[in-house]
């Protein structure tokens, strides 16, 4: 426990670096600067903005701090105009949900834009003349979205975790499968499809973390140098939310063809031949020299996927369709290479 703990608070410096300065620059623009006495909206539009979310994107810390400046701009008028009050703070929440949500679908945005509109017709109006709260508002978010450029978090990180999730689970399931079928077992193939089914969240989550990461770096100089990497990180990320997706269609067709109970040697040494071009495939994210050794050996794998060359030439239509099956997986592995797909498909033999 104490080592996640620890390693939760690691992986988190960057932002903790990033969030801090960032309010405490926002505190001093507004307070040393404009001369605003207490700017606490300043500081809380900088932290809100920027926050610990994967998404740290700067159209996303500018969609979030224009939501919250919108709500402290709602607050004040209805402020200004009727005074504090339950009846006046109900008039400016549900004013500000409605307009928020008017104008973005993310649930968030609505969020950040009422909390900020809370505060203002809460706490009590400082000095410096209507709207001095909106300035504080639109200085915070400047400063958030300066410092995405400024003091970037790693662009990087993030994505290789969520990346190495991402394969992890793949080869975990292909493990699964290729048990299942060497030794007739039904519950394991039961138990990989559990698992295959279940990959979505984590393509998800590195799609958003790689989409965050190229944002980034695409604003921010200081980390420019690692564009290259992320670009092929997003080749091998379209060719594996492919392959992923078809994955789940052969652990549906292993499942159904497996009730039997049958063994399948050549389909399990068949699995597990994409499993290692797979881990190979996994380690070229950290050792580029990797990825022709994956390509090569799936182009191998390619060039021999017929059912009579990996079956027999007696084997059932139920198996030979398996085989079949397994040719647009390697299809997008070798896309994930950086193949062309055209070129992919080239190499597998008629049927």
């Amino acid at each position: 426990m104490a080592s996640l703990s620890l390693h939760r608070v690691s992986t988190s410096a960057p932002a903790i670096l990033q969030i801090t300065v960032a309010a405490i620059v926002a505190y001093l623009i507004a307070h040393e600067v404009l001369g605003h006495e207490v700017p606490l909206l300043a500081v809380t539009v900088s932290l809100s903005s920027l926050g610990f979310v994967r998404d740290a994107r700067p159209a996303r810390v500018l969609e979030t701090a224009v939501g919250m400046t919108l709500g402290i701009a709602v607050a004040e008028a209805v402020v200004l105009t009727f005074g504090q009050g339950i009846v006046q703070l109900a008039v400016v929440l549900a004013a500000t949900l409605v307009i928020a949500r008017l104008l973005s679908p993310a649930a968030a945005f609505a969020i950040a834009a009422a909390i900020q509109s809370v505060l203002v017709s809460l706490l009590p109006a400082p000095d410096g003349g209507p709207f001095v709260r909106v300035v504080d508002g639109v200085i915070g978010g400047l400063v958030a979205l300066a410092a995405t450029a400024l003091i970037p978090r790693d662009p990087r990180r993030a994505a290789i975790r969520e990346a190495r999730a991402l394969f992890t689970e793949f080869e975990a399931v292909t493990g699964s499968l290729v048990s299942a079928l060497r030794f007739g077992d039904h519950d394991e193939s039961e138990r990989a499809l559990g698992r295959a089914r279940g990959t979505q969240p984590l393509l998800d989550a590195w799609q958003s973390s790689l989409e965050s990461s190229r944002a980034i770096v695409r604003v921010s100089p200081l980390v420019r140098r690692h564009r290259g990497e992320l670009d092929r990180q997003a080749v091998i990320f379209a060719g594996m939310d492919l392959a992923t997706r078809n994955l789940r269609v052969i652990a549906r067709r292993l499942d159904f063809v497996g009730r039997d109970g049958r063994r399948r040697p050549a389909m399990a040494d068949l699995l597990g031949r994409i499993r290692g071009a797979v881990s190979l495939l996994s380690a070229s994210l950290d050792d580029i020299e990797q990825l022709p050794v994956a390509r090569r050996t799936l182009e191998e794998l390619a060039r021999h996927l017929r059912p009579e060359e990996v079956l027999g030439n007696d084997a059932p239509v139920s198996e030979q369709a398996l085989v079949i099956a397994v040719r647009p997986l390697v299809v997008d592995l070798l896309v994930a290479t950086g193949m062309p797909v055209g070129d992919a498909q080239d190499l597998l033999p008629a049927t």
